[in-house]
């Protein structure tokens, strides 16, 4: 089995540096909002929700206030990333894990999930199909899987970060299909303010890249608290569905039988 990323990954220096400004990142902050609607409007009392990449845990922390009966697993290959997370929300359950290796602690919730999430995690992939085919084990027949994942162009700090691909609805659906699952609904979402957001990053994508490699991640919280004061409140305005959204949003499911 091939790992889920290239040797050159370092999650814990990445969570160690971005933490602060991931947290307050509008557009991280926006596919929260997405993934929380579509959750919540399901109406999901007592739910065992799988947060595959599950990062800081800032997807779990908003979750945890709305969804009180439910159950949290988070799966992180960063050390550090579980820490963070395990602080925010006490009472959820965070775990270093590599699906491709992964540690004993994980058998016990196979079949477990009756909803899962990854959220911008599969760009970060050398192959999604085979991180998705190890992730299907952990839920239950029928279960629901919301993913997200970058489309439009790609900038060099993108680059930086891992992103090894960016997606269309039609190639995120043949990843889903090829992975198992049955394709339910594919938004493209963030028009037009996400795509303006975008493409602010894309236009400084080579000095964001620069500062990363000089270790200025100081920088990259100016432009997330930046982005936060501009970009909020724009957010709200964005459609949720689109021939133009640059954020692609799938809801699948995994098959009863």
């Amino acid at each position: 089995m091939p790992d889920i990323t290239a040797k050159h990954d370092d999650w814990d220096a990445h969570w160690d540096q971005y933490a602060a400004a991931a947290s307050q990142n509008p557009a991280q902050q926006m596919r929260h909002d997405i993934v929380t609607r579509l959750l919540c409007a399901s109406r999901i009392g007592g739910a065992k929700i799988f947060d595959i990449g599950s990062g800081q845990g800032d997807l779990v922390r908003k979750l945890d206030p709305l969804l009180p009966d439910a159950q949290f697993l988070g799966a992180e290959l960063s050390a550090s990333g579980v820490e963070i997370s395990q602080r925010k929300v006490p009472r959820a359950t965070f775990m270093v894990a590599d699906l491709f290796h992964p540690p004993a602690a994980l058998q016990e919730y196979r079949v477990w999930a009756t909803h899962a999430v990854c959220s911008e995690v599969l760009e970060h992939v050398d192959d999604p199909v085979a991180f998705l085919r190890q992730a299907q084990p952990y839920l239950a027949p029928g279960a629901e899987l919301i993913v997200t994942v970058p489309g439009g162009p790609m900038s060099a700090f993108d680059r930086v970060i891992g992103h090894r691909q960016h997606f269309t609805r039609a190639s995120i659906g043949k990843v889903l299909e090829q992975a198992g699952f049955e394709v339910r609904q594919t938004c493209l979402a963030g028009f037009p303010f996400f795509n303006l957001y975008r493409l602010t990053v894309i236009a400084r994508g080579e000095k964001l890249a620069d500062d990363v490699r000089s270790g200025q991640a100081g920088s990259a919280s100016k432009i997330a608290g930046f982005s936060m004061a501009i970009f909020r409140g724009l957010f709200r305005l964005n459609l949720l569905d689109s021939p133009f959204g640059w954020q692609i949003v799938a809801v699948a499911r995994k098959p009863k039988s």
